[in-house]
């Protein structure tokens, strides 16, 4: 697919949003000049960093602090 009929499929998606927060995302996005990934520089984390967020991702599964993917979709529909 070109670029021109990306941008249309976009804005036709574009227009189906009722979520003003996601709007308001995109909003933020296209003001910055789509320069998201200029604004923070890739940084690894390191091994203990890694380790560290696996530890706290299993004890966050473990203790009910986790949404399902459906509950996160829900949330953008």
């Amino acid at each position: 697919m070109n670029l021109d009929a990306r941008k249309i499929e976009f804005v036709k998606e574009f227009l189906k949003l009722q979520s003003e927060e996601v709007v308001s995302q995109l909003e933020r996005i296209l003001k910055s000049g789509g320069k998201v990934t200029e604004q923070k520089a890739f940084e690894p984390m390191t091994q203990e960093e890694l380790d560290q967020r696996i530890d706290k991702s299993e004890s966050d599964f473990k203790n009910n602090r986790y949404k399902s993917s459906s509950e996160l979709l829900a949330k953008y529909e």
